[in-house]
């Protein structure tokens, strides 16, 4: 990673010094991999270290939220009949008659509220949830809430996502999950290596660390055994974390218009309707639903939601739907449908309430490929894909990412020289100038590889241009002070 002479090779502090092989040779390959896995661990693991905490609290977020919010969520006693929408609506609208009816999302199991939810100006992008009890249509409480999570929740993702730091905080999470599969494929590639060439090459050598040994080389087994184990995990949270991250999100967007894998949208246009005009905004998107075409939302009929709800269920949108009402006189009603159960199903229906009837239906099946994996990934991000199981695999990856880290950094500080005469308080970075070692092949591939991944990935393309040019400085400093 620099243009020094330097040809040392990291090595075991407790074995001889080791020369990099003069020339070009796969000897440079692992030795840049040693350089780039230390800096990136050194100066990118405390933003994977804070990624990790904050998302293994984000993990129990629906057992914080039944703790705090429990008297809101649930009903104290299951009844035999349920109580039409209308009636938990119009309660819920008696007690809490400001602001206009945005939804309604039916309750995920026998034991959950309805959720009524209501646009307020003065609490602009966030909104108020009116929660009842479906068998007693009785109004359980309120809660201001951010795209129907509750405050605890909503606090727990920003800090997860941004420190509670706005768009300048989302630079940290972009940076740990840009970084995230590459420091778990280059130690993958590293501790792999390095057990067929130390222990017997056996699944045993590459997945358990040596509890015989000691010091540093204790601590690397326990690091680099149980990043083993991590890989696919991390690899996982890495993909589906950029997916709707700042920067690299946006290349990803681009990658799905271009390969047509994005999710169909629902045309909630009636039937009927005169076709939009440029005036009202008659672009593709407003036709399609959450797009106001005339300007004006027409007055909601309670009613209508029980319609609306019988009309979706006949269409096969079972477990729980949220229903949006018509965004002005031309549109549907919009039904979309929520099971994380396996096999998933998340339909989405445009209903005509006067005619009881379907006017549009995007099917999950019909998804591509590509807006399925991303669908899958995010909710499987965020835990809520196949219930506890779910829960229970992302603490343990969480957990997992936190031990490796301060193994790594355990290991930095156990690697420092401890003699009287070359006394440190931190471990001697790998060598230098490894680049020089890279076969021809590689370096004339990877140069183009590497421009494309930081066009892809901006904030690694950045990031790894610094580490380039710091490291080039200090090496021109050290030329310098030596001359």
């Amino acid at each position: 990673m620099s243009s020094t002479t330097d040809t040392t090779r990291p090595r075991d502090p407790s074995g001889p010094p080791e020369e990099i092989p003069p020339g070009r040779s796969r000897h440079g390959v692992r030795a840049l991999l040693v350089r780039l896995h230390f800096y990136a661990g050194v100066f990118v693991a405390p933003f994977l270290l804070v990624a990790a905490l904050t998302g293994l609290a984000y993990t129990f977020t629906p057992q914080i939220d039944q703790l705090l919010y429990g008297d809101q969520l649930r009903v104290e006693e299951v009844g035999d009949r349920v109580v039409p929408l209308s009636e938990q609506i119009a309660a819920a609208r008696a007690a809490h008659p400001g602001g206009t009816l945005a939804s309604v999302v039916t309750p995920p199991g026998p034991k959950d509220t309805t959720r009524v939810v209501l646009s307020l100006p003065e609490l602009g992008e966030k909104q108020r949830t009116v929660f009842v009890d479906p068998y007693t249509a009785q109004v359980k409480g309120e809660l201001t809430t951010w795209f129907g999570s509750t405050p605890a929740t909503t606090w727990l993702d920003d800090l997860h996502r941004n420190l509670h730091l706005g768009d300048f905080g989302r630079l940290y999470s972009e940076i740990a999950a840009s970084w995230l599969w590459v420091i778990a494929a280059g130690g993958l590639v590293l501790w792999i290596g390095r057990s067929r060439g130390r222990r017997a090459a056996s699944a045993r050598g590459v997945l358990l660390p040596d509890r015989k040994a000691r010091g540093v080389r204790r601590t690397r087994g326990f690091h680099a055994a149980t990043g083993v184990w991590l890989a696919l995990g991390l690899f996982f949270l890495s993909a589906t974390g950029l997916t709707w991250s700042q920067y690299a999100g946006e290349r990803f967007g681009q990658v799905l218009d271009a390969a047509k894998g994005r999710a169909p949208e629902l045309d909630a246009r009636l039937p009927d309707a005169p076709a939009p005009t440029p005036e009202a905004g008659g672009d593709e998107d407003a036709a399609h639903a959450g797009h106001d075409m005339s300007g004006q939302a027409p007055e909601v009929d309670p009613a209508d939601f029980d319609t609306a709800v019988e009309t979706a269920r006949k269409a096969g949108l079972g477990g729980t739907v949220t229903l949006t009402p018509p965004a002005d006189a031309a549109s549907g009603w919009v039904v979309a449908q929520s099971d994380n159960v396996w096999p998933v199903h998340y339909d989405v229906v445009a209903v005509d309430t006067e005619q009881a009837e379907v006017t549009s239906h995007v099917r999950w099946a019909d998804y591509p490929v590509l807006a399925k994996l991303t669908k899958l990934g995010v909710q499987g991000h965020m835990g809520v894909l196949f219930g506890i199981a779910n829960q229970i695999l992302l603490a343990l990856i969480a957990l997992g990412l936190t031990l490796v880290t301060v193994w790594g950094y355990r290991m930095w500080w156990q690697r420092r020289p401890t003699r009287d005469d070359r006394s440190t308080r931190l471990g001697k970075a790998p060598a230098r100038g490894t680049w020089r070692q890279l076969p021809l092949p590689v370096l004339v591939l990877g140069v183009p590889a590497v421009a494309a991944l930081g066009w892809a990935l901006p904030l690694l393309g950045v990031t790894l241009a610094a580490f380039l040019a710091v490291d080039m400085a200090v090496g021109l400093v050290r030329r310098l002070r030596a001359s």
